[in-house]
């Protein structure tokens, strides 16, 4: 399983993920993160949604449409 595929496996759970516990599964800095969920993963067909809760950043993949 490649970085990327527990970056998309990470952000389709219920609650999704945050930048520090996708830094932390994938050993990248937080700018190597964001880049992946606007790239990479945009391209195998994620919608990459995010919300605040308790004042943390959290980030959710949907299919697109």
């Amino acid at each position: 399983m490649t970085k990327l595929d527990h970056l998309e496996k990470m952000i389709r759970r219920k609650n999704g993920a945050s930048i520090a516990e996708m830094m932390k599964a994938t050993g990248w800095q937080s700018h190597s993160v964001r880049g992946a969920l606007a790239g990479a993963l945009k391209k195998r067909g994620l919608a990459i949604a995010s919300e605040k809760i308790d004042g943390v950043r959290r980030y959710r993949a949907d299919e697109q449409t």
